[in-house]
This record gives C-alpha cells, structure tokens and sequence, in this order.
C-alpha cells in the first residue's frame, strides 16, 4: 500500500521545517521561545525534577552533557545523535562511551515540547535549559539561560575524540584547551566545579592508584585515608564500571569539590592537579573559601560555554536522537505506512 495522506502530509512539513530552519539565524537570546513556546524552560525543569525523583544521579549526567556537546562543534546537540549505517556518531566517542548517561530524560524532554510546542525547541536549546536546571534543583546558582541554537546535521566520533579531555588530563593541559575555546584559567577552575555532583568511574583513577606515570606507584598528591578508600573501592580486579563519589556532597551543588581538592581527596587527576598546578591552584582556594564567588564565576563560565557555536546549517529536530530527514524515511519505512 501507499503511505496514507497524514503520513505523506507529516512528512512534507518536516521537510519544509528542514529548510526553514537552516536559513535560520542564531542569534542568542534569553526569551526565546517567549511568544513561540512561554512554557518551554517551565516543561523542561518539570521533566529534570522527575527525572531527578527517580534518580538523583541524573542531575550531574544531564548536566555533563552540556560540557560535552558545547565542546564539539559548539553547542548543538550533535552529542545527542545515534549512530547510522553512514555516521559514526559522539556517543561512541573515547570519553562519552560508558561515560555518559541520561540521554533518555532529555528525550522526555522533547516528548513533552512537542506535545505543546511541535517542532519549536531545538534539542540544543533543551541540552543548555537542563544543564542549568540540574545545577538549580541540586542547590547551585539560578542564571538566565540564551536560547535559539539550531540542531546539527551530523555528528562524528573524530570531532569528540580530537577534542575532550580524558580523566589522566592535567590542569596544564586543560588550560591550553579552555583558551582555543576563549574560556580563562578561572573559566577552567569554575567549571570543573561541575563534579560538585554526581560520579566517577574506577575505570577513571586505576592510573591514579596503581601505576602513576608508568612508576607502579600510586599518585602520590592522594590523601592516606582516602587512599585507603579508594584502594577498597577500586581494587585491582574490580569490574572498572563501579563508581565513587565525585566529592563527599555528590548531591548537592556547593564548594565541598574545592575542599577536598585542597585535602588531596579530588577523584579525578584532571581534578587533583587543579590544586597541585600553580596557575590554578590559587582559584580553588578562592571557591574553597567562598561559595557565592564560586557560584557567580560558574555561572559566568556556563554561559560563556552555551555562546559557543560552529556557524554550520541546522535545523529543529523533532527527536533529538535523528536528523529530520531521515526521521521521514524511518517514518516512510515503517511497515504499517505501507
């Protein structure tokens, strides 16, 4: 059988949503989708705080995503794409595989903007309206949030290995990283401030305890007693997916991260050398010792990230896991439109 009307007419307004949207402009703005969409950051949050109920952990995966999509090719959900028989995509990518998580809240997210808003909210849009509300609802800063980013085309794995960070990176090397993206050494130490919340992996820190530089000795910036409750965590034949706390309030947004830095109880080597790095050292006992200057260069740096954008064509997708056009021939495919 043919497609049925509605599915062929469903199909032609996607295609006309593809190229209206990628003439569009990018212009950033707070209030974007104010005439278009009033309660869009309202669905959103609601979606996060559901999310959160279920899973408290959710609040630092979501937020994670933010990091690791403004990263690559600027903020456009290209992290959010599955993969295809043509594109290998983000999530494969060496420091997203087995790493990231929560992508199906973002997903909810999008169900419930396109159930009042169809074909409004860019997936980008909503990866930035979560991160920010991940930060609010575990007691972190509230900011304003720019919004009107397009959805990208593509995705590679090449572009998210070529650029992210893996956890043995040192504050030297983050540093020469941040400043391509025009973020500052503060901007770095602000926003590392990130593993206030949620997890790592042991996969992570086996370097850290077992064989610091190729020595076989254990990283030697490592506090004894926390040492004692890493070794007990991350012995050497444990399943490496086991994870540990970020810092010793991993579910609330606060300076605690700083503190265990300046104790030597930072998890992650991309942590600990914050401390141990002299031009960054002196920002993590400034937020060691005051909360709100760290909320206010967090949020300065969150939104310096979210301006970051490649330029290239887009669109608004209607499922922030596939292009629109080929959400038309999955749609076409489908053996009950035939």
């Amino acid at each position: 059988m043919f497609p049925t009307f509605s599915v062929l007419l469903f199909s032609l307004l996607f295609l006309l949503n593809l190229a209206t949207n990628a003439a569009m402009g990018t212009e950033l703005r707070p209030g974007f989708y104010s005439q278009s969409c009033p309660d869009a950051e309202l669905v959103v949050r609601d979606v996060i705080k559901k999310a959160m109920t279920r899973e408290p952990r959710s609040a630092a995966s979501v937020m994670r995503l933010q990091f690791h999509d403004c990263f690559v090719n600027g903020c456009d959900a290209s992290l959010l794409l599955d993969d295809t028989p043509e594109m290998i995509g983000e999530k494969l990518g060496l420091s997203n595989i087995n790493s990231l998580r929560s992508f199906e809240v973002l997903d909810e997210a999008k169900a419930a903007l396109e159930a009042v808003c169809p074909g409004v909210v860019s997936c980008a849009d909503i990866v930035i309206m979560a991160a920010r509300d991940a930060v609010v609802l575990t007691g972190g800063p509230n900011w304003e949030v720019k919004l009107g980013r397009l959805d990208s085309l593509t995705a590679r794995i090449e572009d998210s290995d070529n650029i992210m960070p893996s956890p043995r990176a040192n504050a030297s090397y983050l540093i020469d990283l941040f400043s391509k993206f025009n973020l500052s050494v503060k901007d770095l130490v602000a926003l590392s401030g990130s593993h206030s919340i949620g997890k790592g992996r042991c996969f992570s820190i086996m370097f850290r305890l077992y064989n610091q530089s190729g020595t076989g000795r254990p990283d030697p910036a490592i506090e004894p007693r926390f040492r004692e409750k890493l070794d007990k965590l991350c012995p050497l034949n444990v399943d490496q997916n086991v994870t540990g706390d970020l810092d010793a309030t991993p579910e609330v947004f606060d300076n605690q991260y700083f503190k265990d830095l300046a104790s030597g109880r930072g998890f992650l080597n991309s942590d600990q050398t914050l401390y141990t790095f002299p031009q960054t050292r002196p920002y993590v006992m400034l937020f060691k010792d005051d909360q709100k200057l760290f909320f206010d260069a967090f949020v300065e740096g969150m939104i310096k990230m979210g301006d970051l954008q490649s330029g290239r064509p887009g669109e608004i997708r209607r499922n922030c896991r596939v292009v629109n056009s080929r959400l038309v021939n999955i749609l076409l495919e489908s053996p009950r439109n035939r």
